[in-house]
């Protein structure tokens, strides 16, 4: 669990990084290490680069409510662009598999 005095440090971090503003490496170091700990505060850094990359977004529209639910990728270079051959989705969908493919390795 956290205590009062790094999520409140954590919080300012994370708010900071959402608006864009400038962190030291110092902060980001303390924040990373606190992140890769505690799943509090990885959520907390999450949660500002999410809005980081979109800082804007709509009242009542999808990407609000993606948004608030951390759904989906935010970054746009990670995205599908232009038409997908629906044959190759067919085809991934209609592999033969052996009858043991549930299994575990």
């Amino acid at each position: 669990m956290l205590s009062a005095a790094v999520r409140l440090k954590l919080q300012d971090i994370a708010s900071r990084i959402a608006e864009q503003e400038e962190v030291s490496f110092e902060e980001m170091t303390f924040a990373q290490k606190w992140a890769d700990h505690h799943h509090t505060a990885a959520e907390i850094l999450h949660r500002a680069r999410r809005r980081a990359l979109l800082p804007k977004t709509e009242e009542g529209s999808l990407d609000e409510f993606m948004q608030a639910m951390d759904l989906g990728d935010p970054d746009p270079s990670n995205h599908l662009i232009g038409p997908q051959d629906p044959d190759d989705l067919l085809n991934w969908f209609r592999r033969d598999r052996p009858d043991d493919w549930r299994q575990r390795d």
